[in-house]
């Protein structure tokens, strides 16, 4: 092993924050990098590390050998995407990460026709959501609802991403249809939950275009979306939902969209996010290929909605002229 290999070792394990979770994600022993980094302090004459049995902290000097490796790994990166470019025919790993829902819903069947197109490409798929380290886990591509915060990282806008107010036929029959906001706070409600956000009201626009909230009585709450469409299925509860969580369950008649004059703001839009402006082949094709599956204009996922064009104040985007 080479001094960059151990150097891109070293920047693993404090990145990831431990020399256990450095082996796991290389799938080797924990005392194989705990012997590389001590043969690359060796090899440097230099600490880079303060180690106790639990935990350890960067000397100065390994603050600006992070620097270094951080230099090395982006100086590799561009050299292999110089390399990949000029392939014909798109080949090699392609890592994507994707929140559970999209990726089952809207990345997979994209994967699947384009490994069609392109056998020479692997395709490695990890749905997790929670927010993973783009750059420090080696993703090609991530698929997010939200513009990431991390301004290192490059994201494009894939398409809207709207809410909708669901319940079913049995649940009106047992409450009654709410002509309100107010009487739909009094409704019970399925909501979302996670770590890092607790969904405990409705946003809307009132008449006079101002945002508000309306605080609901949540009755079940989950950090998966699919659960909570469970849920609302179950007569029990309504849900404000993304409309990307729609199937077929309002064409077959099993959910009823509620107060659909009601003005309500757009949940945070799908964007695609990947480390470096120049993508290799197989991601920019790939990329290409999932704005085709999407829709530029309207998202798949709308048209499991009728008339969704015109409810709940949605105005669509003026497209400019031609000429």
């Amino acid at each position: 092993m080479d001094t960059s290999t151990r150097l891109l070792m070293f920047l693993d394990v404090v990145e990831r924050g431990s020399f256990a979770k450095a082996a796991q994600n290389r799938n080797i022993d924990r005392s194989v990098i705990s012997k590389q980094i001590s043969k690359l302090e060796d090899d440097l004459s230099v600490r880079l590390l303060n180690r106790t049995t639990r935990s350890f902290s960067l000397t100065a000097a390994g603050a600006e050998m992070v620097k270094k490796a951080q230099q090395l790994r982006k100086l590799l990166s561009e050299t292999q995407l110089l390399a990949e470019n000029y392939h014909t025919e798109p080949k090699g790993l392609l890592k994507i990460t994707s929140s559970t829902i999209i990726g089952r819903r809207y990345v997979q069947p994209v994967v699947n026709e384009f490994q069609k197109r392109f056998p020479q490409v692997e395709v490695e798929l990890r749905l997790e959501d929670r927010l993973v380290d783009v750059v420090g886990e080696g993703y090609d591509l991530a698929f997010r609802v939200g513009e990431p915060k991390d301004s290192t990282l490059i994201a494009r806008k894939i398409a809207r991403n709207r809410l909708i107010i669901l319940a079913t036929s049995q649940f009106i029959e047992t409450y009654g249809e709410p002509q309100s906001m107010q009487e739909l706070a009094n409704l019970p409600a399925a909501s979302y939950a996670s770590d890092g956000l607790k969904v405990t009201g409705v946003n809307y626009l009132d008449d006079n275009n101002e945002p508000q909230e309306i605080p609901i009585k949540s009755v079940f709450r989950s950090n998966d979306g699919e659960l909570l469409m469970m849920k609302v299925l179950s007569d029990t509860a309504f849900c404000t939902v993304p409309a990307f969580l729609v199937d077929q369950e309002i064409i077959n008649g099993q959910l009823v969209p509620l107060l659909t004059h009601v003005k309500l703001t757009d949940y945070s839009a799908l964007y695609a996010v990947y480390p470096h402006r120049d993508l290799p082949v197989r991601t920019r094709l790939f990329f290409d290929a999932m704005r085709e599956y999407i829709g530029k204009d309207v998202p798949i996922w709308e048209n499991n909605i009728p008339d969704f064009d015109k409810l709940y104040g949605f105005k669509a985007p003026v497209k400019a002229p031609l000429f």
